[in-house]
């Protein structure tokens, strides 16, 4: 009883921390495309011209979102 309890909880904090790094994927690529292409856009809340480092800033944000769509994608939590 007790056993099917914990395996049921498990799964529900599986499915939750699964659900959440969807919810930074989608985050994390809004971040990073906007600072690739604030430029472009006309929203400039940086009121600077784009550097090097904001190319450098942008794209390791799109990465770790691509790593948080993996994880959230293996559910890889427990082990």
């Amino acid at each position: 009883m007790v056993e099917e309890y914990e395996n049921q909880r498990r799964k529900q904090v599986t499915n939750m921390r699964s659900v959440m790094d969807y919810v930074m994927v989608f985050l994390f690529f809004c971040i990073g495309i906007y600072i690739l292409t604030y430029e472009k856009l006309g929203i400039n809340v940086f009121r600077r011209e784009p550097s090097p480092v904001d190319y450098l800033i942008g794209g390791l944000f799109i990465v770790y979102g691509i790593w948080r769509m993996y994880r959230g994608y293996k559910k890889n939590y427990f082990k």
